[in-house]
């Protein structure tokens, strides 16, 4: 298998077990990537593949995921005034854009803090290194965004999760544990 053929079915593989895109969207990516020494056939196959794996894999699971756990205390946290976000975006800068834009479609003063979690997060859950969580505060970087960390900090807590954070601002939570499971079903 040439390295272009490598690179494009890890994507795939991403894209199907991070469980936020439909069979079309990841034959669409694949279009995009395409070169010429490609094994298109292969590719294209790969998709259908992965999801047959996946769905198996989902048989196995418990009933209850890190990412259904997750999912709970985002919800909990929108009742403290967190509004929080699955897959905001592909980076940090489309996070705080998808965020942004979301906390328009509420009344000012519904949410003190958001939290999301982007693509590039996602592969790396998917790949088995944790979870990383971004934050902030609804007036951006001020002294009271520590309080939406220590107010994720508490419901992550409370779901069960192991954290690394030192406590500031300045970091990221992660969840160096989190298992990546995420149900083609589940409606996160």
């Amino acid at each position: 298998m040439n390295k272009v053929d490598q690179y494009t079915l890890d994507i795939v593989k991403t894209l199907v077990w991070g469980g936020f895109h439909a069979r079309e969207d990841i034959q669409e990516e694949i279009s995009d990537l395409l070169e010429e020494e490609a094994d298109e056939d292969m590719l294209r196959e790969s998709v259908n593949s992965e999801f047959k794996k996946k769905h198996e894999a989902e048989k196995t699971w418990p009933r209850v995921t890190d990412l259904d756990r997750l999912d709970s205390a985002f919800q909990a946290l929108r009742d403290r005034g967190v509004l929080c976000l699955h897959y905001a975006g592909y980076t940090m800068s489309d996070g705080h854009a998808d965020s942004s834009e979301a906390l328009n479609e509420y009344p000012k003063g519904t949410f003190f803090g958001y939290c999301f979690y982007h693509g590039q997060d996602v592969e790396r859950a998917v790949s088995g290194a944790g979870l990383m969580l971004a934050y902030d505060h609804v007036n951006g970087d001020v002294p009271e965004k520590i309080k939406v960390a220590q107010t994720i900090q508490q419901e992550l807590e409370r779901a069960g999760f192991n954290l690394d954070w030192d406590g500031t601002a300045n970091q990221r939570i992660n969840i160096p544990a989190f298992d990546w499971k995420h149900r083609s079903d589940s409606g996160i």
